[in-house]
């Protein structure tokens, strides 16, 4: 069986839904009951690219978010209309 989450249980619980998921492995995204895309932990990412993506030991996922350095100049507005977009899939 694989290791599946929904876009709805996303979309409720976010980052924990995936990290949970990650624990067992790959992670099948499935939506309106198809498989819609498959989440790879950082190392298995690794081992099938050969990329050497540098990672920093001890930090939460949010707290590597918080340090990575703002590089977008859209404002608040353009932003929302975007997510509000995407997650009408």
């Amino acid at each position: 069986m694989q290791n599946t989450v929904t876009v709805g249980e996303i979309k409720r619980r976010g980052m924990a839904a995936i990290e949970e998921g990650l624990r067992q492995g790959p992670l099948h995204i499935i939506k309106r009951n198809k498989s819609a895309a498959v989440i790879l932990s950082e190392e298995d990412y690794q081992r099938l690219t050969g990329a050497q993506v540098p990672t920093v030991q001890g930090l939460t996922v949010m707290q590597w978010l918080l340090a990575q350095p703002a590089t977008g100049t859209r404002d608040k507005i353009e932003i929302d209309t975007s997510l509000n977009k995407e997650r009408d899939w």
